[in-house]
């Protein structure tokens, strides 16, 4: 049997008998010669552009909350645990582009601890997702409640600290069955449970469950009562506010529905229905993409949750300044000289246009 190490789904799981579905003493097993190569290629650069805006976004958040963390406050210590989710799950993504590259050659310790630090970064980054949306709602619908009174940074820290253990149970599973394991000549790292136990669908459900389905009930539910305030209030903020909460609900469920959508599809191939090499094939190469895409989502968790509040964007800029004031000083010149020359040529038209007038 094969196993193509390199997908976000055998970091999770060990996929090995899903690409040999189809093997039995009468049939040949379905040949993946074309899906792992093309993973030797797709993988390490998707993977390698994710990284690299999500380090970058995600790092600026943490840096410019710990600048200014004397005025921290819930909300602030939400986005600081989200975007150090994040984090964790993106210093994963070179070791497993490593892997589906060549193979895993980091040893037994690693394997545990790479997974380790991909699902407890993967299941945090839900979770406060999902905390955020309940710390709105509580603010908005109960505004006189004295949960929306005590919104402290150390209310946030003892919340922040639930929701990390909460990942860490959730997590547990793969960490506990990670391991290396030969297969084609290749050492793979992957979640390899035990034959013939619940474990592999349980994680299958698990994963829908916990990032589609659980966060659905929530989000509707919560926005579904704040959207109605909100436009029950007249001001003219309201409708950036309800466009920003349309945003972040319409783009976590574009981002997160195709994966989970997929790996519904592979769990039932799994459990012995719909038997074929053709969709077979096609699954293995899909859930590539839907996991790539999936993945992405924490590049643009910084600029839903963060860059979009005027006194976030205030706050990076000023520690920009204050880390590059030459880079800064520099641009201010050239935007200053672009304003005269527009100023300038503006005046020239007037002029012009009067002359003739007159």
């Amino acid at each position: 049997m094969t196993e193509d190490p390199g997908t976000v789904a055998a970091i999770t799981t060990d996929y090995s008998d899903y690409y040999n579905l189809n093997e039995t003493e009468d049939a040949s097993p379905c040949k993946n010669g074309n899906t792992k190569a093309f993973s030797k290629v797709f993988l390490p650069t998707l993977y390698s552009i994710v990284f690299i805006l999500g380090i970058i976004g995600n790092g600026l958040v943490v840096w410019v909350l710990i600048r200014y963390r004397q005025k921290s406050n819930m909300t602030d210590v939400c986005l600081f645990n989200l975007a150090l989710s994040d984090l964790l799950f993106l210093v994963s993504l070179p070791f497993w582009a490593h892997s589906a590259m060549n193979e895993w050659i980091f040893g037994k310790f690693m394997c545990h601890t790479i997974t380790g630090l991909f699902m407890l970064g993967l299941y945090g980054s839900i979770f406060f997702m999902v905390l955020m949306t309940l710390d709105r709602y509580v603010v908005i619908v109960h505004a006189q409640s004295i949960f929306s009174r005590n919104r402290s940074a150390k209310m946030g820290l003892v919340l922040a600290s639930f929701v990390w253990i909460l990942s860490l149970f959730a997590s547990l599973p793969n960490i506990i069955f990670a391991k290396e394991k030969m297969e084609s000549n290749k050492t793979s790292c992957a979640s390899h449970f035990p034959e013939d136990t619940a474990w592999m669908s349980f994680t299958y459900l698990k994963m829908n469950f916990l990032s589609l389905i659980f966060p659905l009930i929530i989000m509707g539910f919560c926005y579904s009562r704040i959207i109605p305030i909100l436009l029950s209030i007249k001001s003219q903020k309201r409708h950036k506010v309800i466009r920003l909460i349309l945003a972040v609900v319409a783009v976590y469920f574009l981002f997160w529905t195709p994966y989970n959508f997929v790996m519904f599809l592979m769990f039932l191939q799994r459990q012995g229905y719909m038997h074929s090499c053709e969709l077979h094939t096609s699954l293995s190469l899909a859930v590539q993409w839907v996991e790539t895409i999936a993945l992405s989502h924490c590049c643009l968790n910084p600029i839903i949750y963060a860059f979009a509040g005027q006194k976030f964007r205030r706050a990076v800029l000023k520690v920009l300044k204050e880390q590059f004031p030459l880079c800064f000083s520099q641009c201010t010149t050239l935007s200053q000289q672009l304003s005269e020359r527009r100023s300038s040529v503006f005046s020239k038209s007037t002029e012009y246009s009067s002359t003739q007038m007159a």
